[in-house]
């Protein structure tokens, strides 16, 4: 079964609205440099991994309370026997919500057909001309689009989120991507951490500031019902 490399045990800002832990699984097809966990992504054999029954022992010592979990990464569907994570989760009654990278939608949506996801979030990278070269891989990006349509189409409810790193993504490539999921619900537009990134170069970027994230957020309302803003 996929082996948990990291868990926060409480994790309000993951799941808003419920009670909820999440974990880590590691392993991810993309190398974005701007990436904060890059352990998972290059190396995840040299973290240890969470012994099933502490993972059991967590969430049965908190079943009068907890609501839900998070699984995070890394990129949770790279992993084809994840399916037997989330049924443990959902056996405990508890809600589940997946963060993806949206490059599997065939798993995304065979693990949705067996109604073990909840809650959706996608990270958009760039818009679809740029996505090999800000994850610095070989991406199909049709792939990329068919999950947009069916996380749009699943009946969840669900989020867009986009990283505003400089020099990887402005302010004309957000209004892609606005223009990529118009119609969408809810849109996040993230700060850039500069911290632990898997390129080292990226330790050193500058982060944009408020006023100018501000700005790139108000810009892409006329997209979504809903823009958010994480980490100003």
């Amino acid at each position: 079964m996929v082996e948990i490399k990291g868990i926060e045990k409480f994790a309000p800002k993951d799941f808003p609205g419920h009670i909820s832990t999440t974990v880590f699984v590691g392993l991810c097809n993309f190398r974005c440099p701007f990436c904060h966990n890059a352990d998972l992504v290059l190396k995840p054999e040299s973290l240890p991994s969470f012994p099933m029954e502490y993972i059991f022992s967590h969430l049965d010592s908190r079943k009068d309370w907890l609501e839900a979990v998070c699984v995070s990464g890394g990129e949770p569907l790279l992993h084809d026997d994840l399916g037997i994570l989330l049924r443990i989760f959902k056996d405990r009654n508890l809600l589940v919500k997946i963060d993806t990278n949206g490059s599997f939608p065939d798993r995304l949506q065979a693990l949705l057909a067996e109604e073990l996801i909840d809650v959706l979030a996608m990270d958009i990278k760039a818009p679809l001309a740029k996505y090999s070269q800000v994850t610095a891989s070989d991406v199909e990006t049709e792939k990329i689009v068919k999950s947009i349509e069916i996380i749009k189409k699943s009946n969840r409810n669900y989020i867009f989120r986009t990283t505003a790193v400089p020099g990887l993504v402005d302010a004309a490539d957000l209004v892609e991507i606005g223009r990529l999921l118009e119609g969408s619900e809810v849109f996040q537009l993230q700060q850039f951490d500069p911290v632990n990134t898997l390129d080292k170069k990226f330790r050193n970027v500058k982060p944009y500031s408020r006023k100018v994230l501000q700005e790139m957020a108000e810009s892409l309302k006329p997209y979504f019902d809903e823009v958010k803003l994480e980490g100003i």
